[in-house]
Order: C-alpha cells, then structure tokens, then sequence
C-alpha cells in the first residue's frame, strides 16, 4: 500500500483561496488506480475553473487538471499493473473528481487507457486534452470528406485544439486554412495552405452565404460558428467543439435542408474507450511530433494562476506543458 506522506498539488479551497500547497491521499477522491503524475497540461477549461469565471468546479476543495499522464503505483483493477504508463483525459476529473495539477492521482480505471508506445509522457501532454479533441473532430471530418473535397476551416487555429488540427488535416492530405489572428508563419509551419486573419473574416447575418468550405472545425462558437454554417458547402459537415468566444449558436433550418450540411458535436469528455483509443491511435500515426517543440510551452504548477488569467485574455497560443513535479 502506498503511504509516503505530502505531496504537491494545485488546490482551490475557494474563489479566493487557491495555490500550490502540500497535501496528502485524503485530499484525492477515490478510484481504484493510484498513479505519480509525471506531467498534466493546461486547458482553456483548467482557465476558467481556477479563475473561478465560470463554475466548473462541482465541489471545494478541488484539484484542477482535466487530464494526465503517468505511472501507475498500484490497482484494484487487473487491467492495469505497477508500472503502465497511463492517459487520463476528461471524465469530470479536474472538475468534479480531483485531477491532473497534482504529483499524485487517484482514479477509475476505466477512465484510463494505455499510453501509446511511440508517444512519450512528455509529448502526450503536450498534445494533451486539446490534442486528443483535436483527433476527435479530425475523424469527424474524414468519415464525410475526402481530402480532394475541398478546404477544411479550422477556427481557433492557434489555440491548443486548432494547432494540432491543423496539422493532423494537412498531414491527411487535407487544404487547411486557418482562421486566427494570431502568427501566420507560426500556421504555416503547422501546415496550414493559407491563413485567414481574424479581422478580415466578415461576418453577416444572412442565413445562406457564398458556399466556401467542404468541411470545418469549430472551436470557438458563437458568431463565428453561426457564420461558418451558412458558409459550408453543400453535402459539407461542420464539427463543433467549443465556445472560446461564445456559446450562443444563431442559425436556421436553410443550410441544413438546401445544402443538406452537417453540424456534429465533438465531446472529449464522455468518449467511449474505443473512440479513446482510435483517437490516440490517429496522433500516434499521423502528427508530426517534431512540431510540439513549436507549440509547446513548459509551465510549473506555480505558474496556473497567471497562465489561467491569460489564457481568458486570448494571450495563450499552442500548447502549455505542466510539469507537476518542477
């Protein structure tokens, strides 16, 4: 049985009580698998449970963290031994079960799946909870549209989701153009065809517009995402994962019975073992993991307050790393 005393985690005692402090196993919730975290990463999610901005934090006090990776120490659960290295993304962990800004983590097993053999920790985290969202909207995109369809719209493109999808469409074979106002050289280097500056993207009220895309990945929403749907070509499918700008959809029924276009829901949360598992599988055989050193940023547990208030400001491009044990 595991007992070696405190170790470090993130904690928000409340609103306004919240930082790095020394705790112990009765702080985590129960599970039937502990794990040492060796690394978690920073989500627009984890932004606003620490800010407190939005209340995803169902209890105090609460570790954030929507996701980790690690070594397990011990399991109730035959499928996982001493020694497995771990993924956990989603699953109300970091929310409503303590999560991943922690040396220490305990879980469901069946919350958790292998880490692939040719990702390492580090680089699991770095692609992290958006990556593997990424994946998600990427196969969302490939049950419908072929690579010579069309151009594929990623929204959001700079962002932890955006980035990686990006580069997955585009070493698929996809035309990606990448919505952002953020780096151009930066989306290029990711594989984007073309950069669309965020400023320049005209947005009406019209409920059909001029047909530009086969197919999109949405992650900011709002009127973004209500213009996207009146631009999607016909038999096109748009895939819609987040709400960075707003989560109010205006929309009507014409582009989806002249067009005949699809809008599809990507959750990363509740996705079943299998999906877990493709979705890894995909990044495993298709990223090009010479781009996270690009992307990545590697941040401390000390540095989740301040990474938290940026990351709301849109201040926060590619993918931030948390070294749990820095």
């Amino acid at each position: 049985m595991y007992n070696k005393g405190k170790f470090k985690a993130f904690l928000v005692e409340s609103n306004e009580k919240k930082g790095v402090m020394d705790v112990d196993l009765d702080t985590l919730d129960e599970g039937d698998v502990l794990i040492k975290v060796s690394y978690s990463s920073f989500n627009y999610k984890d932004g606003l449970a620490i800010t407190g901005k939005t209340p995803i934090l169902k209890k105090f006090p609460m570790i954030p963290g929507v996701d980790f990776c690690g070594t397990v120490i011990e399991s109730q659960n035959n499928l996982f031994k001493s020694g497995d290295k771990v993924i956990l993304n989603g699953w109300g962990v970091g929310e409503k079960h303590t999560g991943g800004f922690s040396q220490i983590a305990r879980v469901n097993s069946e919350w958790l799946i292998n880490l692939p053999k040719k990702i390492s920790e580090k680089d699991s985290m770095i692609i992290g909870s958006a990556g593997y969202t990424a994946a998600l909207c990427v196969m969302v995109i490939q049950d419908k549209i072929k690579p010579n369809d069309g151009e594929i719209l990623v929204t959001g493109a700079s962002g932890g989701v955006g980035s990686i999808a990006v580069n997955l469409l585009y070493r698929l074979g996809y035309k990606v153009v990448a919505l952002s106002n953020k780096n151009e050289s930066y989306l290029k280097k990711l594989g984007a065809k073309s950069v669309l500056n965020r400023k320049d993207y005209i947005i009406n009220k019209k409920p059909l517009n001029s047909q530009k895309w086969v197919g999109s990945i949405d992650t900011v929403g709002g009127d973004i995402l209500s213009n996207i749907i009146s631009e999607t070509k016909y038999d096109g499918i748009v895939a819609s994962t987040g709400l960075a700008r707003s989560p109010d959809l205006f929309t009507t029924v014409y582009p989806f019975i002249l067009r005949n276009i699809t809008l599809s829901g990507v959750d990363c949360v509740y996705a079943n073992k299998e999906k877990r598992e493709k979705a890894w599988h995909l990044i495993e055989k298709t990223l090009d993991f010479k781009i996270l050193d690009v992307i990545k940023n590697e941040k401390s547990l000390r540095d989740l307050k301040n990474l938290s208030e940026k990351i709301l400001k849109g201040e926060v491009k590619g993918r931030t790393l948390i070294n749990v044990n820095l």
